[in-house]
């Protein structure tokens, strides 16, 4: 059994593609110092800004080397002097300043960010990231009123699922879109909001339905011809927010739309938006997430569940079309066993 002595950490070294670069390696913890937690790893998740990190090609890149993973839940198993016993077991978020994808860290007791006790892990590992880009999207451009419009691309995504509930906590209708018809089944299936094929009769049927209102905010984190899908289908002042750019072919600007609909372009990227915060805010942040969550009113999707040492099965999952996320966990844990792992 791994002991923070010696225990299991998947690094890289330099940039690079992540089936190349990452590497297990095994190191180890001294004790606690006065003030200091050591927390044990019980789950992680598998983010596009994962890949980005590791690849090189994210926005805000972490020194090397470090481990893999930026989000994930752990429970605090051992404390310093001066610190609480009362905290051993407690959940708390994996500090991500050097990356999550290992065994065991240790950190300053003030810096630790805690997670209900009583929601699931698999939940708690993808609590906080995802759907709060969501809640800020949905809270921080436009003032939305019941039965306001929103539409988003993208909503099969794990932000997208999260607009979808959060909007119906806020009385908001939510229409989203995906690519091919196969997803659009699946979606449907799992929600009740509307849900249409990303093309270019996307127009015309957001027109009808909403009686010719159209939509108060657009969602983009596609890019490409379907950002400008989004634009046509705002009313009059309305706000489009890229957060994401999965298409990254170049467009022509909607001068159209900027002109005589008044519409505003604006962009949004969650590290930015902390790093402007204090842990004070942040931890009143996770509160809007974190509420429902307990409160069983949201739900995140989990498509499979992997050991920490399958970490190269579980990018290959996940690089595959899913709905859900694919989490990394520690050995032995029993969400191995209810969370089937895909073929």
């Amino acid at each position: 059994m791994s002991s923070p002595d010696s225990f299991l950490s998947i690094k890289y070294h330099t940039h690079g593609n992540p089936k190349e670069v990452l590497q297990p390696e095994f190191c180890s913890i001294d004790g606690c110092k006065e003030g200091e937690v050591i927390v044990k790893f019980e789950a992680a998740t598998i983010h596009p800004s994962d890949i980005g990190l590791i690849n090189g090609s994210y926005g805000n890149l972490n020194q090397l080397p470090c481990s893999g993973g930026r989000e994930g839940v752990g429970v605090i198993h051992s404390v310093g002097k001066g610190v609480d016993e009362n905290l051993l077991g407690r959940p708390v978020c994996l500090p991500s300043n050097a990356g999550v994808w290992q065994e065991f860290f240790c950190v300053k007791v003030e810096s630790l960010l805690f997670l209900p006790s009583l929601v699931p892990l698999d939940q708690l590992a993808v609590s906080v990231l995802n759907p709060m880009t969501a809640w800020r999207l949905l809270n921080d451009f436009e003032y939305l009123k019941n039965d306001d419009v929103i539409i988003q691309n993208a909503g099969n995504s794990s932000v997208g699922l999260s607009v979808i509930q959060f909007a119906k906590i806020l009385g908001v209708r939510c229409i989203s879109l995906v690519r091919g018809k196969e997803k659009v089944e699946k979606l449907s299936k799992l929600t009740d909001c509307e849900v249409f094929e990303d093309n270019d009769d996307v127009f015309e049927k957001i027109v009808s339905i909403t009686k010719g209102r159209k939509c108060s905010l657009a969602l983009n984190s596609v890019g490409g011809r379907s950002s400008l899908r989004l634009a046509r289908c705002l009313k009059d002042g309305g706000v489009h927010v890229t957060f994401g750019a999965m298409d990254s072919s170049p467009i022509r600007f909607p001068t159209r739309n900027l002109i005589f609909n008044d519409i505003r372009f604006v962009g949004f990227w969650l590290d930015r938006w902390k790093r402007k915060r204090s842990q004070t805010e942040i931890r009143a942040a996770m509160e809007d997430v974190l509420q429902p969550l307990a409160l069983t009113q949201i739900i995140h999707q989990i498509d499979s569940v992997f050991e920490l040492k399958d970490f190269l099965k579980a990018i290959e999952r996940n690089e595959q079309s899913r709905l859900g996320k694919v989490l990394l966990v520690r050995p032995g844990s029993e969400l191995i066993k209810f969370k089937g792992q895909a073929d």
